[in-house]
Parts: structure tokens; sequence; C-alpha cells
């Protein structure tokens, strides 16, 4: 589908004790809302949160919803934050679901290229915000095996990241949507997403930046891959 197609978008944000990145994650997410000309819903999910996270929703407008659940898995926090908008009557064929992380910061156009991408699903790469306190010889080391799995001269790619997806509302429904997995919801949704032959497009010039922390929400997400694969020559990126 081409963006004409699509007349409204929900962005979802799980977010497990990130009271001090949130912000950061809205703005950014604010604006690349405002590029798109269509309306636009954010869903931060607030999984088992403690420091404070929900007093952020005061500072947030009618269009930003703060859902709070007790279930310690980011793909049942994922899943939490697309079954809400679907209640709200946010789901069918002219729906465009997308999903970041919080301590992630998206692009001004990153709605926008998912819109336009005329797929079922877009999946876009990484790039590390900040590498201070990592060694120099480490960071080489990353970037050769993330690179690695990016087509010559193309945009294609072979990364998964549940910080920079979107896919189109009917479609994820078809699927059964993210499962309740406390790693790897994201590979298993693509999966899913390639067995029933929906489009999917990976586009490296869909970009987000996203921290170095090594030590995550996730047991086996992004941060403790980058400390496996930092501390492992051997180890592919993710």
């Amino acid at each position: 589908m081409a963006a004409a197609d699509f007349d409204r978008a929900v962005i979802v944000v799980p977010a497990h004790n990130e009271a001090s990145a949130l912000p950061d994650c809205l703005e950014a997410i604010s604006a690349a809302a405002a590029r798109a000309d269509l309306p636009v819903t954010v869903v931060i999910v607030l999984d088992g949160c403690d420091d404070g996270s929900s007093a952020l929703a005061e500072r947030f407008g009618t269009d930003v919803h703060f859902l709070e659940i007790d279930a310690h898995n980011v793909g049942e926090a994922r899943a939490a934050g697309f079954s809400f908008a679907c209640d709200q009557g946010l789901s069918g064929p002219t729906t465009w679901y997308a999903t970041t992380d919080a301590d992630s910061r998206v692009d001004s156009n990153w709605l926008v290229r998912q819109l336009g991408a005329d797929a079922d699903m877009v999946l876009g790469v990484v790039r590390i915000a900040n590498w201070r306190q990592i060694p120099v010889t480490a960071v080489r080391r990353y970037l050769r095996a993330y690179h690695a799995k990016i087509q010559p001269g193309q945009v294609a790619h072979d990364h998964v990241h549940g910080a920079n997806m979107g896919f189109a509302a009917d479609a994820y429904w078809h699927v059964g949507g993210f499962g309740a997995l406390a790693s790897g919801e994201d590979v298993d949704l693509v999966h899913r997403f390639e067995v029933a032959g929906f489009r999917i497009r990976r586009d490296t010039r869909l970009s987000v930046a996203t921290s170095a922390r090594q030590i995550g929400r996730a047991p086996a997400g992004f941060a403790a891959h980058l400390r496996g694969m930092l501390a492992d020559p051997q180890r592919d990126s993710a």
C-alpha cells in the first residue's frame, strides 16, 4: 500500500523504568508525527515501572496514551499497546502501525518513510547515538559486523530491530500480532509476515538512534547482543 492508502497511524513504545529516556523519545516521535499528513496516536506501555514513569503522562497531549501493565515481557508490552489501539477503533486496512524503543530517538522523516514504502512491513536499521566509554577497537568491530549485513551499493539489509519497524494493521492482525516473548518478539513477527507472504521492505535509509547501553530491559535483546558482540570478535551483529 502507498502512503495515500493510510489515513491514521499508531506508534507503540514499550518501557520498563525509562523515565529518564522517555521525554527525548517522545519529543522525537512528536517531530516525526508532525511531518505525517494524518492523525497519529502514540501508546506508551509502562511495563512493571516503579521509577515514576507514569507521572510523565501529564506532560503530553491527548494523542499520547500511557498504558500500565505488569508483564515484564517486551513482546507482551508491544502487543498490549496495539491491542489498546485496536480497542479504540484504530485498526483495519487504512491504519499503519509502528513501534520503537524508549531508549531510542526516531528521525523526523521516520514515519513518512514508512508510510511511503509501498509495503506491508518496513524494517529499518539502528545507529548508536553515543559510543562514550566503549573502546575504539570494539566500536570498529561492531560497525564491521553490522555493515556486513547491509548489501553493498543497496539500501537492503538483514537486520531486525523492534526499535525500528512498522507494518499495516490488517497484516499485523492477520499473523496474530506480537508474541509474548521476553526477547526476539520482533524477529518472530517478521518470520510470520514472511511465511504469510506479505511484502517486506528493508531500508537502511530508515535509521533510528539508540543507546549503547549493554544492560537492557530484554534478557536477550539488543543491549545483551551488543554486550556479547563487543566482547566476542567472532559474534555476528544483530
